[in-house]
């Protein structure tokens, strides 16, 4: 059953590789949350440094900060990958600008997600700092079981009008509708994102020791560059095919690009989980 489960994950990576190839502007999403997250993190350190006061409480916000921003622009960049991976399953051409629009239209909501994200982040730095078994146990299990239950959580607030309580309870719906298959495909997607970062690598393993230690630096650049690809690939393989999980247990059938593959056992969530794509007009 395992095996069968994985062997799906990778059904759906490959298959979302296959939209990646027909839309690669897709991963430009990617690229965005990557480039904000960096000019993000240079504004709050900056920030921080002109500030003297007590380091715990500075440390403090800083986390604070750092969690709410991060996955804040994490989540918006998901947010337009999703809706273009909509329009890609209707077969139309996934318009960014649409993309930026229909999670413009989400701020509060992916503002709010943002916020309990963090404050579970935080919460479990602390477990994990209390350093005793029983604190690094519980960290882990509820950490694995947030990441789990919150697996659907942007894909609702994109697709479906709730409220900051429906949007958790949603998610949680819906993986339990696709349990396996969504394990499945963090399994098949973060495999094929890991090959990825090898395969890209094997130049600059080859550069650094093929060459002379002067030329080392040129290897050193292409490893950098070779994971920040397999990432950027990852991260959008991984939108793609949350994007059709979610389609599949809502419309209990497979969106383009993944006809025939084999969900199993997923199932629909019934007639009245239809959703409407925000500005559409249209049912899902």
């Amino acid at each position: 059953m395992a095996f069968g489960r994985l062997k799906t994950g990778f059904t759906l990576a490959r298959r979302s590789a296959t939209a990646l190839r027909d839309h690669p502007k897709l991963v430009l999403f990617p690229v965005l949350a990557g480039s904000a997250s960096l000019a993000y993190l240079g504004v709050l350190w900056t920030t921080l440094l002109s500030f003297s006061g007590d380091a715990n409480a500075l440390t403090l916000v800083a986390l604070a900060c750092f969690y709410v921003g991060s996955t804040f622009i994490a989540s918006f960049s998901t947010a337009g990958l999703m809706y273009c991976s909509r329009q890609a399953f209707a077969g139309e051409s996934p318009r960014i600008r649409d993309g930026l629009r229909a999670a413009s239209r989400n701020l509060a909501p992916l503002l709010a997600w943002s916020i309990v994200s963090a404050l579970v982040g935080m919460l479990l730095r602390i477990l994990e700092e209390n350093d005793t078994p029983l604190s690094l146990v519980t960290a882990a299990v509820f950490s694995v079981a947030w990441s789990v239950m919150t697996f659907f959580v942007v894909p609702v607030i994109v697709f479906e009008d709730v409220g900051v309580v429906g949007m958790f309870a949603r998610s949680k719906e819906i993986v339990v509708e696709t349990w396996g298959e969504s394990m499945g495909a963090i399994g098949g997607v973060g495999v094929v994102t890991i090959a990825l970062g090898f395969a890209g690598a094997i130049p600059g393993f080859l550069i650094l020791w093929a060459v002379p230690e002067s030329a080392g630096i040129l290897g050193f650049f292409a490893l950098i560059v070779a994971v920040l690809v397999a990432m950027l690939i990852g991260q959008a393989l991984t939108g793609v095919a949350k994007t059709a999980l979610y389609l599949y247990a809502v419309e209990d059938e497979s969106p383009r690009y993944f006809d025939g593959v084999d969900f199993g056992g997923g199932g629909s969530t019934g007639p009245e989980s239809s959703t409407r794509i925000p500005g559409s007009g249209g049912i899902i």
